[in-house]
């Protein structure tokens, strides 16, 4: 029994296929999707989006958006999708790094620093979801 999962941004579907269960990171915490889950839209935070399919799990690193979920589909609208496997890490490190510069610099106005904030957490979620993938490795489950 599987659920079709679609993970769309404002550039692009990053994802779409039918698979066993999905574990979002919802704006009130973690939430699990499986086949014939009750109908429900809701708001996403910023964390770590698990797909579980065939034995395998992907991750993906996920940033604000709404999910739609339904019995036979699931609906992810998120800001950003980046598939753990797709991550540059010394992009991802060297972004955290630009971040903490703007932020240490401390001559901001609020909004460049709520940005600045920002652009840190996104930073730290896909260098956190990438080096877990990386140490790891794609995971096989029994």
């Amino acid at each position: 029994m599987a659920i079709l999962l679609e993970i769309v941004t404002p550039e692009r579907l990053a994802y779409s296929d039918e698979v066993d269960s999905v574990v979002l990171p919802g704006s009130e915490g973690e939430m699990g999707v499986l086949p014939h889950h009750a109908p429900l839209v809701s708001t996403l935070g910023i964390g770590e989006l698990r797909i579980r399919k065939g034995g395998t799990e992907e991750s993906f690193a996920i940033v604000g958006g709404f999910v739609q979920v339904r019995p036979d589909k699931v609906v992810v609208m998120a800001e950003t999708a980046d598939m753990a496997s797709e991550i540059d890490l010394e992009k991802a490190q060297e972004a955290r790094r630009e971040a903490e510069r703007a932020l240490e610099s401390g001559y901001h106005e609020a909004a460049d620093m709520a940005a600045a904030r920002a652009a840190l957490q996104q930073a730290l979620l896909r260098i956190r979801v990438a080096e877990r993938r990386h140490r790891e490795g794609p995971r096989r489950r029994g």
